[in-house]
């Protein structure tokens, strides 16, 4: 238990270059939320709904992070700071990080039966702050979805996405950087989606150029 809670508080202090030492991560919102969000989750997996709405009320009352007692969290799970709000049939997988204002949020089924409404984000996954993930879409291992971006479709893996809606981009060598991205986000120009379309439209065009000067021109029939 206590190896568990060391190796926890480790990974957030190798996310984090803020925290000084793990009695400091000790009091962060997010590790608090996580620890009663596991309470409450075990409350509602043996069916005592109240008791576990009581525990998420409490939660959020003391961190500003609102969990739902049915959202299904892996390890090792960060929420950087606060103020955010993940949906009853949400999956977390491992090492994700979040951080605030973050919406995990549901669609209303139009069959009327609730189902599966809220996203599953897998292993490895970065949202920056702001961003809202709606819907039950599917964010894929080790993505990263940018500051204030809306997502309402899969995200492939290892995929960057930005803007409104969120779509993927190019990452310049300076942020494609292995592993963590802090925010999610690429500080570069590149990572404006109108420019990353030029992009893709300039290489594009350039491919069919040197189509046509290695295609030999047709000989002209007599």
């Amino acid at each position: 238990m206590a190896s568990t809670l060391i190796d926890y508080l480790d990974s957030v202090k190798a996310r984090d270059p803020a925290a000084r030492s793990r009695w400091e991560i000790m009091i962060y919102p997010g590790v608090w939320a996580l620890g009663l969000h596991r309470v409450a989750h075990w409350l509602y997996g043996g069916e005592l709904y109240f008791l576990a709405r009581l525990v998420n009320h409490f939660s959020r009352a003391i961190t500003a992070i609102d969990i739902h007692p049915g959202a299904k969290i892996g390890e090792r799970f960060f929420i950087d700071h606060g103020f955010t709000v993940i949906g009853e049939t949400a999956e977390i997988g491992d090492d994700v990080t979040i951080y605030q204002n973050v919406t995990l949020g549901g669609t209303n089924p139009s069959d009327g039966v609730p189902g599966k409404r809220h996203p599953t984000v897998c292993d490895d996954v970065v949202i920056g702050s702001g961003a809202q993930v709606l819907g039950p879409i599917t964010i894929g291992k080790g993505a990263k979805i940018g500051a204030n971006s809306v997502v309402t479709r899969d995200v492939p893996e290892g995929a960057t996405m930005v803007g409104i809606p969120a779509k993927a981009v190019l990452v310049d060598a300076t942020d494609a950087t292995p592993g963590f991205l802090p925010y999610g986000t690429p500080c570069s120009e590149i990572a404006d989606p109108v420019l990353a379309r030029l992009c893709e439209l300039e290489r594009e065009i350039e491919r069919l150029r040197n189509e046509r000067r290695a295609t030999p021109p047709k000989a002209k029939s007599a």
